[in-house]
């Protein structure tokens, strides 16, 4: 009998593909980041602000269910020339306060959403640069997965974390991210099924 996803035996089949990192299909995606959809409405944003890449597709399936707008940033932690870590998180882009969207953040709610929390540096510089340049009310952090390890960045106490589910510290693979890997995205669709415990390997 095959596990249903909210179970927890479920989430701790998570098993590696044969090259070591974990794939996750567009379906544990929407079902992990809306399970925390009760939770975010007792918050009650009045935006959300997806941090690009990774953030843009689960805000937008929020979005579905919480009926709130979408701001974008883009921050750079990760060189992708060099497949390496910056010494510090790069500001590329930011959104407009004075556009329609972009008024809903002084003195409003606010509800930041990026796919993984891993380092904790990027949510920490998104969440101090939304506070220093544009003072919403209240913040609240919303992540796909949270990894299992030490965390360089730190959060201020003020602000609600929420995280979908708690993985082991592996490379994550993202079907937004399928062509990185050289996959089509039914290939990686095929190796989250793997990963997932529902089906066989690699054909």
């Amino acid at each position: 009998m095959s596990l249903a996803k909210q179970d927890p035996a479920y989430k701790a089949s998570k098993s590696l593909d044969v090259d070591g990192k974990c794939y996750f299909s567009y379906s544990d995606i929407h079902q992990t980041i809306c399970s925390l959809v009760p939770r975010i409405k007792e918050f009650d944003p009045s935006v959300i602000i997806a941090i690009g890449g990774g953030g843009f597709i689960p805000a937008r399936m929020l979005r579905t269910e919480l009926k709130v707008p979408i701001l974008a940033i883009s921050l750079e932690l990760y060189d992708d020339s060099t497949n390496t870590a910056r010494p510090e998180v790069k500001k590329i882009q930011w959104f407009d306060e004075n556009s329609d969207v972009g008024s809903k953040v002084r003195g409003e709610k606010v509800l930041i959403v990026d796919e993984v929390d891993d380092s904790r540096a990027t949510l920490q510089f998104a969440v101090e640069e939304v506070i220093k340049c544009n003072e919403p009310a209240a913040v609240c952090v919303a992540v796909v997965h949270n990894k299992r390890k030490e965390k360089k960045g730190v959060l201020p106490p003020n602000v609600i974390y929420l995280a979908g589910e708690d993985v082991d510290d592996k490379w994550n693979c993202y079907p937004w991210d399928a062509a990185a890997y050289g996959n089509s995205i039914v290939e990686h669709e095929k190796l989250a099924k793997v990963c997932s415990g529902v089906a066989e390997g690699r054909d």
